[in-house]
């Protein structure tokens, strides 16, 4: 019996050292990561673009792509308003994107609505690859609508659109802004009247 009472705190002591190991490289480990978090970042965090993408004081919430052009084609958006056509249309085949929004030092086109976001949407045209019929790659620079991540939405052809995401324009289609009744129609120099 008294060789095995001997043994007994020989077995805690080895269990003791491998839970003090145990704990000790865990707290190594807490050490590391802590320590990792506090190394800097050299990530982009968007404040130099921020700073060179102001327009009249007023940090523009988009940035044109790459493959931003100017239309080669005439481009024009009828506005309606209950069925009947406000003003003359606006010409959008003039520069290669248009910002729509209630705030006047830098929209494009006033969206004069309580329910339209400062920067609600932006039409921008783009030079991209399109399949043919035949199969064949061709480019082209196309008319895309894109929702700046407005409260009220933008909608296409009655259909909310997810914000930040390019949508291509066609002939004929409608966009509105939030809640307004504002309609407006995309046609092109080609659409029949």
């Amino acid at each position: 019996m008294q060789h095995w009472q001997q043994d007994a705190p020989c077995i805690t002591t080895q269990k003791d050292d491998e839970i003090d190991s145990v704990a000790k490289i865990k707290a190594a480990e807490k050490a590391l990561k802590e320590k990792q978090k506090e190394k800097p970042s050299f990530e982009l965090s968007g404040k130099l673009a921020a700073e060179t993408n102001k327009v009249r004081g007023v940090t523009l919430l988009f940035n044109e792509p790459p493959e931003a052009r100017k239309p080669d084609m005439r481009w024009r958006l009828y506005v309606f308003k209950g069925g009947e056509v406000l003003n003359e249309p606006l010409y959008i085949h003039r520069q290669s994107c248009y910002l729509f929004g209630t705030e006047r030092r830098v929209a494009d086109i006033p969206t004069d609505h309580p329910s339209c976001s400062k920067q609600h949407a932006v039409v921008q045209f783009r030079h991209v690859e399109k399949e043919q019929p035949d199969g064949t790659l061709s480019k082209k620079t196309r008319p895309y609508v894109m929702d700046l991540g407005s409260t009220n939405k933008t909608f296409l052809n009655e259909n909310p659109i997810e914000p930040q995401r390019y949508y291509e324009l066609f002939e004929k289609d409608t966009i509105k802004f939030g809640n307004s009744s504002r309609e407006y129609v995309s046609l092109h120099e080609n659409s029949a009247g």
